[in-house]
């Protein structure tokens, strides 16, 4: 057999094999969560604790690819109160901060309570950093992947951890988030504690990856249905605000991934011979 048509079919078995290494087993993830009322102060801390955990400098809007620090998105841009609209994919924050939002609704919407498209929301949600809110347009799902800030989404990347801020989760089930790795297996997911207060609540829910793991999308569900619903029983209607996630890190070639699925696969071998 040729040469490099073996070498071929060691790289596609090879590949093969590192598909199934992260079904083999996982590290728990450290989870930062948090229901509070319609107070700031009341998940605070929570906030806090991840965002020190994550990395310790807020690392703006500066290029990347960094060692260190993290990533915010507040949907504040800067103080503006008005309204903004925009459609699928939402590329507004890809450069800047290596985010790109997705859904299957029509689009998203960055704007106070009273604007997000009916007047009653402004006493039923509530801003962590003032003044904006962020939810998806005709659907309650967002998908959120990750870029090297600076290149404008042409160097995909992942992250070692994830959190978002919540408004008005009513039932511990209804808002919940999906971390995918790279060969988009799911990680794990985790819920948002519900709020304490009937309106205006606010929650915190997110996961730190310590060793090694890499999130490569996040899938947002933001309670049982687009907003425009009536809430009553069975509708808890929830919006976002603060993302905050680790600076995102370029995602290893395949070929650098075959090499370690191939080395985690061989030392699993030798250590079952040994034993």
């Amino acid at each position: 057999m040729p040469a490099r048509l073996l070498f071929a079919r060691r790289l596609v078995l090879v590949t093969s094999l590192l598909l199934a290494v992260p079904s083999l087993s996982h590290a728990s993830p450290i989870v930062f969560a948090a229901g509070g009322n319609n107070t700031v102060a009341s998940i605070l801390p929570t906030v806090a604790s991840f965002q020190t955990a994550i990395g310790g400098i807020n690392n703006a809007s500066n290029a990347g690819p960094l060692s260190s620090g993290r990533r915010e998105i507040n949907w504040d841009g800067g103080g503006v109160t008005t309204p903004s609209p925009v459609g699928t994919p939402m590329d507004t924050f890809l450069n800047t901060r290596g985010a790109r939002q997705t859904t299957n609704g029509t689009g998203f919407l960055q704007a106070q309570a009273g604007d997000l498209g009916d007047p009653t929301y402004a006493t039923e949600f509530l801003a962590f950093s003032p003044t904006r809110l962020f939810t998806p347009v005709g659907s309650n799902i967002t998908d959120v992947t990750f870029f090297i800030p600076g290149t404008n989404g042409a160097s995909p990347a992942a992250v070692s951890a994830f959190g978002a801020v919540f408004s008005d989760v009513d039932t511990s089930t209804s808002t919940r988030l999906d971390f995918f790795g790279l060969n988009n297996t799911l990680l794990t997911t985790l819920f948002a504690p519900a709020g304490t207060v009937a309106n205006q609540s606010l929650s915190f829910a997110g996961v730190l990856f310590n060793a090694g793991e890499l999130i490569s999308r996040v899938r947002i569900t933001t309670g049982t249905g687009a907003l425009g619903l009536p809430e009553g029983p069975g509708t808890d209607l929830v919006v976002m605000d603060d993302f905050i996630f680790a600076e995102p890190t370029a995602v290893p070639e395949p070929f650098t991934l075959a090499l370690v699925g191939a080395g985690l696969i061989a030392a699993r071998t030798a250590r079952r011979r040994r034993t």
